[in-house]
């Protein structure tokens, strides 16, 4: 079924509702004095969750994964340009809560292609004999 202007033009404004409550997620803790306290605790958005659940739950018109990641390779520069924008925001957002908060790290590897860095050092150690 083909989705209306309406509906693709409004996706990357879902999305960033989305994002505001990844951002503004909390959690309780127990802090060192035996009090329940509120910290932020935000989320990673993905895709999926965006797609399959979180559009849903709002009783708000989807579409399925596979057709999201056609329109980010289509032609069709409306669909193209929504989903390369939510796309972006959703990766900035990752690798921003990666990299301060530590959250995340198979998510960097397999989705944002981070990867750990490796310093691999070659020593070259000259042998010499030593008459007795």
């Amino acid at each position: 079924m083909a989705k209306s202007k309406d509906f693709i033009t409004s996706l990357p404004e879902y999305a960033e509702k989305y994002i505001l409550e990844c951002m503004s997620h909390t959690k309780e803790i127990v802090s060192g004095s035996g009090k329940v306290v509120e910290v932020m605790d935000r989320h990673i958005p993905t895709i999926e969750y965006f797609l399959n659940i979180w559009l849903p739950m709002l009783k708000l018109e989807t579409i399925h994964k596979k057709t999201y990641y056609e329109w980010l390779k289509s032609d069709d520069e409306l669909k193209s340009n929504a989903i390369k924008n939510i796309n972006d925001k959703f990766k900035a957002l990752a690798r921003d809560i990666v990299a301060n908060e530590g959250k995340g790290i198979f998510y960097a590897k397999n989705a944002l292609g981070m990867h750990d860095k490796q310093h691999i050092e070659n020593k070259t150690v000259d042998k010499f004999e030593f008459d007795n």
